[in-house]
């Protein structure tokens, strides 16, 4: 056990019964009566810094890998540059979340009274502590994003200002700009406050941007294709994804359930992706979590990252326009190749680093099986999953064939009723907030510095290499 864990679980000195939990694969112990994180937060701190400190002062000089020219052209692939305490991506495993795999979250975390999928505040919890939460943990910060969601009016009264026309991310991305006049980060930071707080302003101001995205996301969903109509109020008993989708206008608790799945899948994955790399980049110029968030939505919004479920339900609808209603297995491969040959790609499979289906795919198919498998999308994306991967094979060119998460989540959304392909992304990125706001805490808290990587002229790299 690493002296992180170790000192931690001496901080934490039972004074009621333990109760079993996980982080990262090891079993851990902590009391029951613990809810406040940013508490215990105040106490893993310190221990998180001398760990990091003593590591850099033994092995700071040490290297981890060569990089290649190919690398530098080829958008820094696989280039080991960045730390992301929060998840892993692992090529043939795909993502951890704090050493937990989906699967392992699904069966720890703490769920909904009557609920089967875990709450994303449970992964929340988990992405800032390593800790799996108790369900009073978990119903704590339920109840702290209900009390902080309130917009102030400025952004109100600009949400209903945007013309119709003005894409869901657009909004979403500028009211999250906006909210910038809530920051209590950028004003401390102005008074002059010693760098050792900034992780408390940061964590505040991470804790009011979350308990505020679904109630903004929720009034441009109702402004732009539900007339305006009033999304409620937050009910202080529900949690943060019931009080979404029912601000959003839909009661149907099996929707209630996905959209908690939906939001805890979404959330991290590892430092390198767009969404995630923008906010920890634009962070660390101390830029407060409204602006780096809202940076990292700017990327999110990108067709070659959160708007790939978009691109998914165009190209399916543009198949059974095509195909009409069920289409026999050589149907399918006729379409699939002639979309892979007019020099397209088949959306919703291959992913940059995984090279096996993606476990959020798996995940967002077994609550398909189980509550729509008779849906005739459901069934159009399970014949695809069984051909697909063989075409891209058969190419020769897909690194990886096999589906990603995208391939499946706009089906699930539809079958309930969101059928708004535009908005999905919005959805996403109320999710991807949990990772990028954890990371960004942890940032200020172990001072992590601007980032600046040195780049280099194809006329410098050529000369580094002995190139005629």
């Amino acid at each position: 056990m690493s002296m992180f864990r170790t000192v931690t679980a001496r901080l934490y000195a039972p004074t009621k019964p333990l109760i079993p939990r996980f982080s990262n694969g090891l079993r851990k112990y902590a009391t029951q009566s613990q809810t406040d994180l940013k508490e215990i937060l105040a106490a893993m701190i310190p221990v998180k810094q001398e760990e990091i400190k003593s590591f850099r002062s033994q092995h700071g000089a040490s290297k981890i890998g060569d990089i290649q020219v190919d690398q530098l052209y080829g958008g820094m692939r696989g280039m080991k540059s960045m730390i992301c305490e929060t998840s892993v991506l692992d090529p043939e495993e795909g993502i951890r979340f704090r050493g937990l795999s989906i699967p392992e979250c699904q069966k720890v975390l703490p769920t909904a009274q009557g609920g089967e999928e875990p709450l994303p505040e449970g992964l929340f919890w988990l992405l800032v502590t390593g800790e799996v939460p108790t369900q009073a943990q978990a119903e704590w910060l339920s109840r702290q994003w209900a009390d902080r969601a309130d917009l102030p009016s400025h952004v109100v009264t600009m949400l209903d200002n945007f013309p119709g026309n003005l894409h869901p991310m657009s909004q979403f991305s500028a009211a999250i700009s906006a909210l910038n006049s809530e920051s209590m980060f950028a004003k401390k930071y102005a008074e002059g406050v010693h760098k050792s707080k900034y992780w408390e302003f940061a964590y505040e101001d991470s804790m009011d941007l979350i308990a505020k995205l679904p109630t903004v996301a929720a009034k441009i969903y109702r402004n732009l294709y539900r007339d305006g109509s009033s999304i409620g109020a937050i009910d202080p008993e529900k949690d943060w994804s019931a009080n979404f989708t029912s601000m959003l206008g839909y009661e149907e608790p099996m929707f209630t359930e996905l959209m908690r799945l939906y939001l805890t899948i979404h959330s991290d994955h590892e430092g390198g992706n767009v969404s995630a790399h923008t906010c920890h980049l634009v962070g660390s110029a101390l830029s407060d979590p409204y602006l780096s968030f809202a940076a990292a939505m700017n990327g999110l919004a990108g067709p070659l990252h959160g708007l790939a479920n978009q691109e998914v339900l165009v190209w399916l609808t543009k198949l059974q326009e095509d195909l009409g209603g069920e289409v026999s297995d050589e149907q399918l491969r006729d379409f699939i190749w002639n979309t892979l040959k007019g020099g397209q790609v088949v959306p919703g499979y291959g992913h940059a680093v995984l090279r096996k289906t993606d476990p959020r795919y798996t995940c967002q198919r077994e609550f398909a099986l189980k509550h729509l498998p008779d849906d005739p999308m459901f069934k159009l994306v399970s014949q695809l999953y069984k051909i697909v991967p063989g075409v891209l094979l058969e190419q020769g060119k897909a690194k990886n064939p096999w589906p990603n998460v995208d391939a499946h989540s706009g089906v699930l959304l539809q079958y309930y009723g969101c059928k708004e392909m535009q908005y999905y992304t919005v959805l996403f990125g109320v999710s991807r907030a949990l990772g990028c706001l954890a990371s960004y805490i942890w940032s200020r808290a172990l001072g992590l510095p601007l980032e600046r990587p040195k780049s280099m002229s194809t006329e410098g790299l050529k000369k580094l290499v002995g190139a005629q």
